[in-house]
């Protein structure tokens, strides 16, 4: 008699979601030199240089663990791209459960090419996200970490409902990081507008 083992279950993985703008799909392995490309970007790493993984190894790590937790959970970090153009990946963003600086939560993440900025994209994203997160999902709240000098992140996330809850004293950074939440009840009450577009030149 053969014995079978069973695995532990895993979450289905989508193919790909879409917006209005945008199409939005689970990260896999080729994606590791588009990621590494956005890493190295001088202009991207402006406030969150001390976050980004260095090398290689830790850039493809960081990757896998994006990959494990959509296996997991059925949601996650997607790449990012635009409708007109759904093979030219301009970031990496979503929601994960994570743990910054020992507070753990469901984190909302974004990093865009700097060609694609000023246009609500990551907004856009990150609309659909918590939508997921709250209506189909039930979570009961989202979070965001961010440096105070990252004024421009901060305005994104104030429109889109995120409010400054405390700080973390260990941040992504060289300095403490301001901690934004928004919570279930909250996203409930809020309007469904045109993502705002922040000038992150600024």
């Amino acid at each position: 008699m053969v014995q079978i083992e069973f695995s532990e279950p895993v979450a289905a993985v989508p193919a790909a979601m879409v917006t209005r703008r945008l199409v939005l799909r689970p990260p896999k392995a080729s994606d590791l030199d588009t990621l590494s490309a956005l890493h190295a970007d001088p202009a991207v790493n402006r406030f969150c240089a001390a976050a980004t993984p260095q090398g290689r190894e830790a850039i493809e790590a960081q990757l896998q663990s994006w990959i494990n937790h959509w296996q997991t959970r059925g949601f996650g970090h997607w790449a990012i791209a635009e409708r007109e153009q759904p093979d030219n990946l301009i970031g990496f963003g979503g929601l994960m459960h994570r743990s910054v600086a020992g507070h753990a939560g469901l984190y909302l993440y974004y990093r865009i090419t700097p060609q694609a900025w000023g246009r609500g994209l990551a907004s856009e994203m990150a609309q659909y996200a918590m939508s997921q997160a709250f209506e189909q999902h039930r979570e009961g709240a989202v979070v965001a970490a961010v440096l105070p000098s990252n004024a421009p992140t901060r305005k994104t996330l104030e429109c889109l409902g995120l409010r400054l809850k405390g700080t973390l004293a260990d941040g992504p950074g060289s300095a403490a990081a301001l901690l934004y939440e928004l919570g279930a009840d909250r996203w409930a009450t809020l309007p469904r507008g045109e993502p705002e577009a922040i000038a992150f030149a600024a």
